[in-house]
This record gives structure tokens, sequence and C-alpha cells, in this order.
């Protein structure tokens, strides 16, 4: 059983920074692609970024320039830098792991970005 934990959620005025953790509990493997997807309210759940085991990345055009994907292979680990927030980002940020044809998700943590 592989549980995703995330961290690092909260408040926020527009212009500021978070940064957003995700490790993986139990017994986990060595995930192809780790990544965030985000869902704001009304809305459907959108890709925000996502890494490969070897370090490619991919990120919405949304947040190009401001937002930074990284992760830690040996603690099977993903990590989002989040800066200049602005309210539009406002949602629950979930992490995703992909092990084909496995794929896991965290309970999502909420990102608010105040005006």
């Amino acid at each position: 059983q592989v549980q995703l934990v995330e961290s690092g959620g909260g408040l926020v005025q527009a212009g500021g920074s978070l940064r957003l953790s995700c490790a993986a509990a139990g017994r986990r493997p060595s995930f192809n692609v780790m990544g965030w997807y985000r869902q704001a309210p009304g809305k459907q759940r959108e890709l925000v970024a996502t890494i490969t085991s070897g370090g490619s990345t991919n990120y919405a055009d949304s947040v190009k320039g401001r937002f930074t994907i990284s992760r830690d292979n040996a603690k099977n680990t993903v990590y989002l830098q989040m800066n200049s927030l602005t309210p539009e980002d406002t949602a629950v940020y979930y992490c995703n792991a992909k092990y084909p044809p496995l794929n896991f998700w965290g309970q999502g943590t909420q990102v608010t970005v105040s005006s």
C-alpha cells in the first residue's frame, strides 16, 4: 500500500511564495513520474507540473516561470516551489505518482492566495 503525504499548503498574500512537499510512504516503488495537479472550486482538476525519474519537467502554461518542480528519487519525494502567487492559484493541490499501470493520489492540500 502506497500513501502520498502532502504538506506545505496554507494562506499567503498575492506575490508570496509557498513550497509544497509530497512524500511517498509505505511499500513504494520508484515512480516513473511524479507531479502536482490542482482543482479550484467549480473547476476540473488540472495539471500543474510533472517530473520524471530522469528529471524531465513539464509545466502548465499558467505557472511557467513561477513554479518549480523537483524531486528526490532516493526519498521518493516531490516538491513544488511556488513563487509570485496570485489569487488564481487558489486551489486544492494534489500530489500524483505513476508506476504504470498504477496511479496514486494524495489527499490534497489547500493553497489560498489572498489579494
